[in-house]
């Protein structure tokens, strides 16, 4: 059995991005993925789906199958949250006899890619469109939004709603602190791309590091993006091709770990370069009480406070390649 502290590491730390390179997957294949993850084995690991805006229609109509039947939900919400398991899509009340109304709905991170008043009217038509009975058998609560400038951030937090979380993807070229600056104390969030599918797609460790220290500086909880398939940092094809260009990817567990232990112990700069960088995963280890690298050693407790309050998920459009690699390292 997996340990309790990379339980606490792995609990709602991966956003599915079955949609984008390199799986690139269409529409009704990505919502037959992320539903059987749902019903899987490691369910806790997922979090949520991310769909551009300009495909939320789209998904609508390839996910209807699998979504929780709202239809099958009781009027009185505080039944609603006393039930535990789903009512599949078109079945009808008598054929559940334990009255098992609905799964919890589908969450769903939206990218921008769009005018963003246009794309937030998109948004809430599509809540409203999945809603019924008290509750959601879909609901966009987070938008993913890419800024090359401070004062961009400031433009869109005039027209955001309270109700939508969002995430600021912000170049790790250059001095991300100016960026920081326009996030900190607002409740807001930041976005680092990891990766890609061509080797200059990825910053190095000391940029990584950087961005790490400054948003912990700030106080602002941050996701990753790409490039993030595998649990320790070492060379990989970047792409699913046969020819696939290989290069140095980063390691999830390098990534979040160092971020557990910046939040939690503060650690310099040279040490966070160092443990991204780490490519041996004998210097790791997982117990039920702490996790441990190098003889450095954080609580299971310190690591899920963590993830609640500063080092959140990354985007990846795999779930099966993280999951084999943990269960390949025993650690899962």
């Amino acid at each position: 059995m997996a340990s309790k502290s990379i339980n606490a590491l792995l609990f709602g730390l991966i956003d599915y991005a079955g949609l984008f390179p390199p799986a690139k997957l269409d529409m009704k294949a990505a919502a037959e993925s992320y539903a059987r993850h749902r019903r899987g084995k490691h369910a806790d690991s997922l979090a949520r789906f991310i769909c551009p805006v300009s495909r939320l229609g789209e998904f609508a109509k390839a996910a209807a199958l699998h979504l929780p039947n709202t239809d099958a939900v009781p009027a009185d919400p505080k039944r609603a949250l006393k039930a535990k398991v789903v009512v599949p899509a078109g079945a009808a009340l008598a054929e559940s006899p334990a009255l098992v109304q609905h799964l919890d709905p589908w969450t769903l991170s939206a990218l921008i890619d769009g005018p963003l008043e246009s794309n937030l009217r998109a948004i809430a038509e599509f809540n409203a469109a999945h809603h019924k009975n008290h509750h959601s058998s879909a609901v966009v609560d987070t938008v993913e939004i890419k800024v090359t400038t401070p004062d961009a951030i400031d433009a869109a937090l005039d027209i955001l709603p309270e109700e939508i979380n969002p995430f600021f993807e912000i170049p790790h070229k250059g001095d991300v602190r100016t960026f920081a600056a326009a996030l900190a104390g607002l409740g807001l969030s930041a976005k680092i791309r990891t990766g890609g599918t061509t080797p200059d797609m990825f910053p190095s460790v000391e940029q990584v590091a950087d961005f790490l220290l400054v948003m912990h500086d700030g106080n602002i909880p941050f996701k990753a993006t790409a490039g993030l398939h595998h649990p320790i940092r070492g060379t990989f094809g970047l792409t699913y091709e046969d020819d696939s260009p290989e290069g140095t990817m980063h390691g999830f567990v390098n990534l979040f770990l160092a971020a557990t232990l910046v939040h939690d112990q503060g650690i310099d700069r040279a040490t966070v370069i160092h443990l991204l960088g780490e490519t041996d995963a004998e210097s790791f280890r997982f117990t039920d009480a702490h996790a441990e690298w190098r003889g450095m050693r954080i609580t299971t407790e310190a690591i899920a406070a963590a993830r609640e309050n500063f080092a959140l998920c990354f985007g990846s459009c795999s779930m099966d390649d993280p999951i084999v690699d943990l269960a390949g390292l025993g650690w899962i």
